[in-house]
């Protein structure tokens, strides 16, 4: 009987060409944008009850800093590991949303207008800039996609 020897996974030509589009990706300025401006907006968020003055509603103060936190962990690595925290985007997006209902929900009567104008803003910056990250991974895997299979034949 035979032996074969086979490489490790990591070797795969599929897999190599998948990680070399991925760092294609995240060398775009789009990308760099998207991330520079998410880890901005999640400083921002964690920050906000300080900055705009809401600090007294501990609620939302404790949320707007832990979903600050979360959102900057979730976009932040977008440019070293792009190929793990693209998909993540969806899971920003969510916490955009969040900001965005949290003052209706958190516990204790803390709708007010500087925390729902803060929150509204603030997690619609968020949630656009989720879809746009995630937007940034669906377009430039198409992209690549579309060319690969150019030259396919059969394909009309």
């Amino acid at each position: 009987m035979a032996s074969t020897h086979r490489a490790p996974v990591e070797e795969h030509p599929d897999l190599m060409e998948l990680r070399a589009r991925h760092d294609r990706a995240a060398a775009t300025p789009r990308a760099q944008t998207i991330e520079a401006l998410a880890l901005v907006t999640g400083l921002y968020l964690a920050a906000s009850p300080w900055i705009a003055g809401f600090n007294g509603f501990t609620t939302l103060a404790v949320t707007n800093l832990i979903a600050g936190i979360a959102y900057m962990l979730l976009l932040g690595g977008l440019g070293n590991s792009y190929e793990r925290t693209h998909s993540m985007a969806w899971a920003a997006a969510a916490i955009g949303i969040w900001t965005c209902v949290a003052p209706w929900v958190v516990a204790g009567d803390v709708a007010r207008t500087r925390s729902i104008t803060s929150n509204l803003v603030t997690g619609a910056v968020t949630a656009l800039l989720a879809l746009a990250a995630a937007s940034a991974a669906r377009d430039h895997a198409g992209d690549s996609g579309a060319r690969g299979r150019r030259g396919m034949p059969g394909d009309r």
